[in-house]
């Protein structure tokens, strides 16, 4: 009689029999986790919007980013200099050294603060005289007086902020945020783009995606209707034929892409196209302000020249967290409006003028809606402005130590870290790099900075290259 297969086993013994069934288990568990990781990168190919699972519980569930593009001058707002004032007027002391700046200021006498400080909130944190709405929201705020960025220039700079490289070809920080995260509304784009008609230095790279699918990058939202150009339906079309227009669309795109598979614009483009299709119901209801409060409009400025246009945009940022969009990036000076090479007390003005209500008014708002704690709001610029005069009245391009402020979201309010020497031109103590701060970021969304990465030509990519740390100490126990 023939024997079975397995009788050569018959004879194994206890350690034998144990480790095969071990073997066993291990193939079983490796098989279901495989499978697992398999399942979640065609759920993510399929769909790439849907919510993910960060690394560990999140703080901060959405960002609200308010870029004051052109470099505000943290010495001239948030970081009083008393010995400048004292030194107005005489060469920056030689042990200083030489400093390179874009104009040249490096051997220009020092130029004192005209703005008048003051503590506020039970935190004392100082805030100057051009910002008395923001300084009524001191206790939300934490500042990070330290940053240090490595361009000069603006095109570098802005680019580093948002991308963490001064050079072209690399994800934004907030396609990083929605490749990680997903969004909680599939029928709006999760990152979103607001400008204040200004084209803003380096352009769409800024909220591009570089060497990820196109499909992550920011959409730009105008305040006005339409929202998006070209997203309502020409006379005559209705959604029955705009619905069979965009079915024959996609399966002339799925012919095109049959032999492209690697072509990730194609791809974005079809889930665009499916996107504004869904939008076409939901974006114009999120525009439309004509259900808010007066109140609410009076305090974002709306009725006032000056703040109306930043307001419109603050105020159209909340109701887009509050309709799920992961992140919102609002520009102000669009053009590096905020550079004040000249003149700064009138540019300074008339731009913190614009910006400070409807700042203050988004985070009492979200405040009062239950929304800031899940909330990080940023504000800063690429960076800050020199302790050294250009020209007369100007200030130069500094990036060796500037602030970026930073509320919600799992943030302590009412801090300060970092330091910069006593006229403000360096960082000297707890400085904060943008890699630091774009790793604080990740980590308050829920994620390890060096293990939320994207393989590109061999390479594990990441938002803060080889280098960033977390910044501990601002965070919310």
């Amino acid at each position: 009689m023939a024997q079975p297969m397995y009788s050569a086993n018959l004879h194994m013994n206890r350690r034998e029999l144990l480790n095969r069934i071990g073997l066993g288990f291990g193939s079983l568990v490796w098989a279901t986790l495989l499978s697992e990781e398999l399942a979640a990168k065609e759920s993510a190919s399929t769909q790439p919007f849907a919510p993910k699972k960060s690394h560990f519980p999140a703080k901060a569930k959405r960002v609200i980013f308010l870029f004051m593009e052109g470099g505000p001058s943290h010495i001239d707002l948030f970081d009083p200099k008393p010995e400048l004032v004292k030194m107005h007027g005489k060469p920056l002391p030689a042990s200083f050294g030489k400093v390179i700046t874009p104009m040249g200021t490096g051997g220009n006498n020092l130029l004192a603060s005209r703005r008048k400080f003051g503590r506020f909130g039970q935190s004392g944190l100082d805030f100057s005289d051009w910002l008395p709405h923001m300084a009524r929201t001191a206790d939300h705020w934490c500042q990070l007086r330290a940053c240090y960025a490595d361009g000069l220039n603006h095109v570098g700079s802005v680019l580093q902020m948002n991308t963490g490289s001064i050079l072209a070809g690399k994800p934004s920080l907030g396609s990083w945020a929605l490749y990680g995260l997903g969004t909680e509304n599939q029928n709006l784009p999760g990152f979103v783009v607001l400008t204040d008609g200004g084209e803003v230095t380096g352009g769409a790279r800024n909220w591009g995606t570089g060497y990820m699918p196109a499909t992550y990058q920011g959409t730009l939202f105008r305040s006005d209707d339409p929202p998006i150009l070209h997203l309502k339906n020409p006379k005559g079309i209705n959604s029955i034929d705009q619905r069979d227009k965009l079915k024959l669309i996609q399966e002339l795109n799925d012919l095109h892409g049959e032999n492209r598979a690697e072509d990730t614009r194609l791809k974005a483009r079809r889930e665009a196209y499916e996107l504004a299709f869904r939008m076409q119901a939901e974006a114009p209801e999120v525009i439309d302000l004509s259900q808010e409060p007066e109140r609410i409009k009076n305090a974002y400025g709306l009725y006032r020249k000056a703040t109306a246009e930043f307001g419109h945009r603050c105020l159209l940022a909340r109701r887009m967290i509050e309709r799920g969009v992961r992140f919102v990036q609002i520009y102000s000076g669009a053009g590096s409006r905020w550079d004040a090479h000249g003149n700064i007390e009138a540019n300074h003005t008339n731009m913190c003028a614009s910006v400070d209500q409807p700042t203050a008014a988004l985070i009492e708002d979200l405040q009062q809606r239950g929304l800031l704690d899940e909330t990080l709001v940023i504000w800063g610029g690429e960076f800050g402005r020199t302790p050294m005069s250009e020209g007369k009245d100007g200030r130069d391009h500094n990036p060796y130590g500037f602030s970026m402020l930073l509320a919600g979201g799992g943030v302590k309010g009412g801090t300060i870290y970092g330091k910069t020497d006593e006229f403000g031109l360096y960082g000297v103590e707890n400085r904060v790099h943008i890699h630091d701060f774009h790793a604080t970021i990740l980590h308050l969304l829920g994620f390890n900075h060096e293990k939320l990465t994207y393989r590109h030509q061999g390479r594990e990519e990441r938002l803060t290259d080889v280098a960033g740390k977390v910044v501990t100490d601002i965070l919310k126990g």
